[in-house]
């Protein structure tokens, strides 16, 4: 971690200190220049746990990331400025596909003066700002959020009505490092893994949350969605450096992969309206 280096890309300026002023100055700042990306499994990319191949990747070749890069990088910063940091296994739409989701998701936990509070810049569109891990309901930026208590260990994160992930779980204690690793994996090689399946970008641009899956380019706000298709690799490209400020023209390669991917879901949703 080359902590200045960092604090250069999310544009954070002034003295870092284990504080909530500066934990939530660095988790909005986070989100607003790194975007959530998934193009490097779609690319074929090798992604790991490497501290430093996360670091080059996200911070000096400005490329976005991942669960496990973002919050990775992330959390290595706090722990650099003096924050106690726990690494949990979140599981991501675990409401709906069960245990199998532990570990898909990496979530951080931050001591404050002994009082817990959840930080994660790594759902994509979730919560702009660290939240206290009490059940309660939560507006950031305009956007309805929701942290419940599901029993004595479980809690949910409940993301607001335009998220691409309604929810993730995670259990208050540090995360088996072999799990993660194992899901991971799992996520960058599966045939029926979303994410080798769906090329999918998102940042937070103030309070406007861009969303591209595939072809379609969703811009949201609190009062709604836009939603654009787009039409060719050029734009993709074009898409990817000026709304995203990803400069990646090999994406071009993966147009054939995106659009029969969007015609397959199309086909699918059509056949469910018709039955």
């Amino acid at each position: 971690m080359r902590l200045q280096g960092y604090l250069d890309r999310i544009g954070f300026a002034g003295a870092p200190r284990a504080d909530l002023d500066t934990l939530a100055r660095i988790h909005r700042g986070h989100l607003n220049s790194i975007p959530y990306e998934t193009l490097g499994v779609t690319l074929g990319e090798p992604l790991d746990f490497d501290a430093a191949r996360i670091f080059d990747k996200l911070v000096t070749n400005r490329r976005g990331g991942w669960c496990y890069e973002m919050n990775g990088v992330f959390g290595a910063a706090l722990v650099e400025i003096g924050f106690k940091v726990t690494r949990m296994a979140g599981a991501a739409m675990r409401e709906v596909m069960g245990d199998f989701t532990i570990g898909n998701h990496l979530v951080l936990l931050v001591e404050l003066e002994d009082e817990p509070w959840i930080a994660d810049v790594g759902f994509g569109d979730g919560s702009l700002q660290p939240f206290r891990l009490q059940a309660a309901a939560m507006t950031f930026g305009g956007y309805r959020l929701r942290l419940e208590a599901l029993d004595e260990r479980w809690w949910r994160f409940h993301n607001h009505e335009f998220g691409g992930a309604r929810s993730f779980d995670f259990a208050v204690a540090p995360a088996d490092p072999a799990l993660l690793a194992e899901k991971c994996h799992w996520l960058q090689t599966a045939p029926d893994s979303n994410f080798v399946l769906n090329a999918v970008v998102q940042r937070f641009r103030g309070e406007q949350i861009l969303q591209l899956r595939g072809r379609t380019l969703r811009r949201v706000t609190p009062a709604g969605v836009d939603v654009s298709l787009l039409q060719s690799a050029d734009e993709l490209v074009e898409v990817l450096a000026g709304e995203f400020g990803l400069d990646l023209p090999e994406a071009a390669t993966l147009w054939a992969r995106i659009v029969a991917r969007h015609e397959q879901v199309m086909a699918v949703q059509a056949e469910a309206a018709q039955a």
